[in-house]
């Protein structure tokens, strides 16, 4: 995937096991701490009502949307629950110098 990596925030700034809100360039995407340490970033809206995923709850590789509890893999984009069926889609995201970057872009 070819994209401009864009810095979300200091890595020490997201929780193990939490998600961030993060808006650029007119979209919002949610950026989350795994437990291992390894940082993921997915669309930021819910795909079933457009709802902020940073304000759900993270259980382990699994984000849960606050509105209708509809479950996703933070990891792979996966919809794991209803009332969601449609995939978030993913992006890269990687930690350098201690900052947390993200790939976005087509």
């Amino acid at each position: 995937m070819s994209g401009n990596w864009i810095r979300v925030c200091a890595a020490n700034e997201i929780d193990d096991e939490d998600v961030v809100r993060f808006d650029a360039g007119g979209r919002t995407y949610a950026v989350y701490r795994s437990a291992d340490d390894d940082y993921f970033a997915t669309d930021g809206l819910c795909t079933h009502e457009r709802v902020h995923l940073a304000d759900g709850l993270v259980m382990g590789d699994i984000i849960e949307c606050p509105k209708h509890n509809g479950r996703f893999n933070y990891k792979t984009g996966e919809a794991k629950g209803a009332p969601v069926c449609i995939n978030l889609k993913t992006y890269p995201a990687k930690v350098v110098d201690g900052d947390v970057y993200i790939a976005v872009g087509d």
